[in-house]
């Protein structure tokens, strides 16, 4: 942790640019650094260039200027070329897109320490607009060439992001229903975050609207777009993000979104979010949790005895990104050859219980067979259970049985 408490960085990243937002508790919310000083240019081109014969690396915007040049030779498109495990030839050196991709994102931490404005972090969340396993994969890969560890990396979508901003707003914002619109490249969509308040913690969705081109006169199809959204609801807030809302051109859409509503503006929100969701996971306690494509749907529990006190040891979490997560712990077997698994919904008082039988497992006095149960989630509702014997120190040897089970809810 640093000196004057932690730091915390969110980057907004895309194929074609990046945002970087830093946020430390005593501020009042997350700042977005521009490469120009006192300018909000907050986007930057995810491109570098290399020149000829030397071993100095432009990125950005530099890149972009400097990209006419001759002496130069310059690669964007990075992430895709990263996913796709290409290389790049450069001179007579092949560099992997993996290896410069790694090289721009560290660019972009260094920025925040070239301005000044903080010196090292405590954790960073990169942000994307989908998640898949394969770009999932890929950024931990890269976390770990910047000698990043679990704790002080994560990765989420544009509706995580979008949560988290939310919920470090004041409460007069998301006391109802909360919209944010999308619109980039000429493509319209919404995302709308709804709470469940008879949970506790209070279960949150967010529902993605399909992606909608604007024709004929966008003030009047956006302005039908709103009423058709906010039909029978009460929203509390509305966020605008995307170049397609600049100028002049919204006029009576913009007098309906403020109407018993607030309206706000900008581009940096998912990098900010970034920031806020490295500063919440830190929290002891957060009274919600969200429930999007990418988080496990239920709960997976062991119910044990630790120091005789009957507990209950969580192995997966409800609301945590499956393609991250992963459960252990070693127990002492007392009883019969089986163990109990309880798998509980979150907005569900109640728990089923799976009973696996250990066949097999050689014969040994009560309390003396130790065992390694890993879950891991291979989707929302599917956790690969893993059971290992390890037997009991010199006493009684390990064998190499293991049982293995796909649990689903």
């Amino acid at each position: 942790m640093s000196e004057n408490g932690p730091i915390y960085l969110g980057i907004d990243f895309n194929d074609k640019s990046a945002m970087i937002s830093y946020f430390k508790p005593n501020m009042d919310e997350p700042e977005t650094v521009s490469t120009v000083a006192g300018s909000e240019a907050f986007s930057i081109p995810v491109i570098l260039a290399k020149r000829k014969n030397l071993g100095m690396w432009y990125y950005g915007e530099e890149a972009v200027k400097m990209a006419k040049s001759s002496d130069l030779v310059c690669v964007d498109a990075l992430l895709r070329r990263a996913l796709a495990g290409e290389q790049i030839h450069i001179d007579d050196e092949v560099y992997d897109a993996e290896e410069l991709l790694a090289l721009f994102i560290k660019k972009l931490i260094q920025l925040t320490q070239r301005l000044g404005t903080i010196n090292g972090f405590d954790k960073l969340v990169l942000c994307v607009e989908r998640l898949s396993r394969d770009n999932m994969d890929l950024f931990w890969r890269i976390a770990g060439k910047l000698g990043l560890t679990k704790d002080q990396f994560m990765v989420i979508d544009h509706r995580e992001s979008f949560y988290y901003y939310t919920f470090q707003q004041d409460e007069r914002l998301w006391n109802r229903d909360v919209f944010l619109y999308c619109y980039e490249r000429d493509l319209l969509y919404s995302y709308h975050l709804k709470r469940d308040m008879r949970t506790k913690p209070q279960v949150v969705t967010i529902i993605e609207s399909q992606k909608k081109n604007l024709s004929g006169d966008k003030d009047l199809e956006f302005l039908r777009i709103l009423n058709k959204s906010f039909e029978n609801l009460i929203v509390s807030s509305v966020f605008l993000v995307g170049d397609g809302f600049e100028g002049d051109w919204m006029n009576q859409s913009l007098n309906f979104l403020c109407r018993g509503r607030r309206a706000f503006m900008g581009n940096n929100l998912f990098s900010k979010g970034a920031c806020y969701a490295a500063a919440t996971t830190a929290l002891e306690s957060w009274p919600f949790i969200y429930m999007g494509e990418n988080e496990m749907k239920f709960n997976v529990s062991l119910k044990m005895k630790n120091r005789g006190n009957v507990e209950f040891y969580n192995l997966i979490s409800a609301g945590k990104n499956w393609f991250e997560i992963e459960g252990e712990c070693e127990v002492i077997l007392s009883g019969t050859p089986e163990i109990d698994f309880w798998k509980q919904l979150p907005r569900s008082r109640e728990a089923s219980i799976e009973t696996l039988e250990l066949t097999d497992l050689p014969m040994r006095p009560d309390k003396t067979s130790r065992l390694r149960i890993t879950a891991k989630p291979i989707s929302v509702d599917k956790v690969e259970i893993e059971i290992k014997d390890l037997g009991f120190g010199e006493i009684f040897r390990g064998t190499d049985k293991n049982w293995k089970y796909t649990m689903t809810m």
